[in-house]
């Protein structure tokens, strides 16, 4: 089920993905879920965020970005 994560001044994709996640490489599924903020790289305080739960295969299996 997916929440939601309101930016603090100063966020960044990876920053928020560190946060939720504990690892930046997940910063393309939250860019995939809010693609209305896609061309923000540094967030202000109080944008409202989807964070998706991420498929168990990708949890375990991970060890670099999509994009990479």
């Amino acid at each position: 089920m997916a929440s939601k994560y309101i930016t603090q001044a100063g966020d960044t994709w990876d920053i928020i993905s560190k946060k939720i996640y504990g690892s930046e490489l997940y910063a393309d599924c939250l860019m995939n879920c809010n693609t209305e903020q896609i061309d923000i790289f540094m967030f202000d305080y109080g944008v409202a965020l989807i964070i998706p739960d991420l498929p168990e295969e990708q949890t375990a299996t991970a060890t670099l970005p999509l994009w990479r």
